[in-house]
């Protein structure tokens, strides 16, 4: 088979039946009969489900993986992934702000090249408003400062990937996983392309989820929260013995020991929330362990839907 498409299905209902015309046209076009169409329910809560089902019993191309509960985004996509068999894996979201028509553009830059393996979509100008831009700058600079991986501002989920690419992408197995960092990693020749993202529907990220994404990306990622808790308790063990030293030299000067309760009291406030802080970083890292070591697994499929109405 020479073309997959593979998308997720959460609240989008109202986009399912243009989106998938779309694709079916993109695909034909470019790669004749020799194409499927992977739709991963994630447990949305509309009838989205249904709908896509509908589509897969009139469509031979079209099949429907409906997991057993809300998994969330990046696992829904890795699922979806590891049941694609094509040559070439085309990613792309189901809400219509990333075009199908894209598949065309992403396929004629691959194929001019003999060694690239991923084109993947960038907006020049991130779609939303103030807040939705705001903290999108500052979750891919943090991330790029804590993990050490760059990957580039306001990436997409649309992307082009050959089969190598996506084999070894599936080779990733936690159960805590961040879906970005691990494009980066994998490796391979990657091209960037810049798009224009619509807006069609409100993010579905809060600004908790939105800071929640952050400490999974860069404790996904990266051990520099629990080498920085190191280094600050020296520098504060370090502060703590000069002040000890200072306070030394001028009871044995004075013949008496400075005041200062208020000051006292604060340092209690300052050091008491540190170490309270440096213990939930750990705290983290260890229910991250705790996750992965119990090998469950990040999704469940619940039935697959196929060839003409045929479940699995």
């Amino acid at each position: 088979m020479k073309l997959s498409i593979v998308s997720t299905l959460y609240q989008s209902e109202k986009y399912i039946d243009e989106f998938y015309r779309r694709s079916k046209l993109a695909a034909e076009t470019y790669a004749g009969e020799s194409y499927e169409i992977i739709f991963v329910n994630d447990g949305s809560p509309d009838n989205s489900v249904n709908i896509a089902i509908e589509i897969s019993k009139i469509d031979k191309h079209v099949t429907v993986i409906d997991l057993s509960r809300n998994f969330g985004h990046h696992k829904a996509m890795m699922t979806g992934l590891a049941h694609s068999s094509g040559e070439q894996v085309f990613l792309i979201d189901s809400d219509l702000e990333e075009e199908p028509e894209w598949l065309t553009t992403f396929a004629d830059i691959i194929n001019n090249s003999s060694d690239l393996d991923v084109v993947y979509g960038i907006q020049n100008n991130r779609k939303g408003g103030q807040t939705e831009k705001l903290s999108g700058y500052l979750f891919y600079r943090l991330f790029r400062i804590l993990t050490g991986i760059d990957q580039p501002d306001n990436i997409v989920t649309a992307r082009l990937m050959s089969r190598r690419y996506v084999d070894a992408l599936l080779m990733h197995k936690e159960r805590e996983l961040n879906i970005g960092g691990i494009w980066i990693i994998t490796g391979f020749k990657q091209s960037a392309i810049e798009i224009k993202k619509h807006n069609t529907s409100p993010t579905t990220y809060s600004l908790r989820k939105k800071i929640s994404h952050l400490v999974n990306a860069v404790t996904s990622f990266s051990s520099f929260p629990l080498v920085f808790t190191f280094y600050s308790g020296l520098v504060i063990s370090a502060t703590a013995m000069g002040f000890i030293f200072l306070l030394i030299i001028q009871y044995l000067s004075h013949s008496s020991v400075p005041s200062g309760y208020t000051s006292i009291i604060a340092s209690i406030w300052l050091f008491s929330g540190l170490i309270i802080s440096f213990l939930g970083i750990q705290g983290i890292y260890i229910s991250k362990i705790f996750m992965e070591i119990k090998q469950r697994p990040y999704t469940i499929i619940k039935e697959i839907h196929n060839s003409g109405g045929d479940n699995v």
